[in-house]
């Protein structure tokens, strides 16, 4: 089990933060498989300093949630010891720095992965965060910029320096994106030789397999991320069957109205696709899901899938 300050982690199996997925109802539902951890979406510390409106809604959570981690990113280190700060206020067990988003608009910025370019930067801005709050500070990085500039020792080094309590290590360059294989064998390396509990991520699609690569690479703990879209069962190892899928599904759609309304049908198309992509008709039965627009359709075109 892995301690933080006063925050003990759940379990070893971790939720990633993914844009557009990891909100409140599926942290909470992957709280409710095992997820030892979850972390939000990737929030922008200036859209917090500014008090914006959209971003601050990314920072809702739920108890239920808890241990919860708030991930945040920029490039400045007093606007992110700031907006840490704040976040803290909000009252999350943990804050977590994005060092490792490979989207271009987020690098443009100097942001994300950007950050990896700059060893110097990375200690600058995680010390910042870290003397400004009393939570634990955790970050989340990649292996390097591209396979000519794998900074992750150097990164790991500053980090460590800085005062971060965890570092989760994506095993793909930023050149990667999510392209390639997460190499396994460097994120080992990290964990062979760093101070602080090192957490792998890349390319995990079952329990079995999360429990095989945190042994091959000796990390403490191990964070899934695409591989729990439409399978929060990965946490626990658990194989459902059909009835409880649609089960699962119509208690994700409750609590994504409940969030945001009869909006919350239009957000939960995506989760659609991937919880019934392995039924038979799956393809048919998408094409329904996707155009549904109340709860009793859905649910209707849900019974059908069950007795099919």
């Amino acid at each position: 089990m892995i301690t933080l300050g006063n925050i003990t982690l759940a379990g070893p199996l971790m939720l990633a933060p993914i844009a557009g997925f990891t909100d409140s109802p599926f942290r909470r539902i992957a709280r409710r498989h095992g997820a030892g951890l979850v972390v939000t979406e990737l929030v922008s510390a200036e859209g917090i300093v500014r008090n914006n409106r959209k971003t601050m809604d990314l920072l809702a959570y739920n108890e239920e949630e808890r241990p919860l981690a708030v991930q945040i990113f920029g490039n400045n280190a007093d606007v992110m010891a700031e907006a840490a700060a704040i976040v803290e206020g909000l009252g999350p067990d943990l804050i977590d720095i994005n060092m490792g988003c490979p989207a271009r608009r987020i690098c443009a910025s100097g942001s994300g992965a950007a950050l990896l370019l700059d060893p110097g930067k990375v200690f600058r801005i995680a010390e910042s965060i870290v003397k400004r709050v009393r939570i634990p500070v955790t970050a989340k990085i990649r292996t390097g910029w591209d396979h000519g500039s794998l900074t992750c020792f150097d990164t790991v080094r500053a980090l460590e320096d800085a005062g971060v309590s965890m570092i989760v290590v994506h095993g793909r360059t930023r050149a990667q994106q999510y392209g390639g294989s997460a190499d396994w064998d460097v994120i080992r390396a990290i964990a062979e030789k760093a101070r602080v509990p090192v957490v792998g991520n890349g390319d995990i699609r079952s329990h079995e397999e999360a429990l095989e690569r945190m042994a091959y690479s000796g990390c403490t703990a191990v964070m899934i991320g695409r591989g729990a879209l439409g399978n929060p069962w990965i946490f626990s190892g658990t194989t459902p069957a059909p009835a409880e899928i649609v089960e699962q599904i119509k208690n994700h759609l409750d609590l994504m109205i409940e969030a945001n309304g009869d909006r919350g049908i239009m957000l939960m198309r995506k989760h659609f696709v991937r919880y019934i992509h392995a039924f038979r008709g799956a393809r048919h039965i998408r094409k329904d899901l996707v155009v549904a627009n109340d709860r009793a359709t859905v649910h209707k075109i849900l019974d059908s899938l069950a007795d099919g």
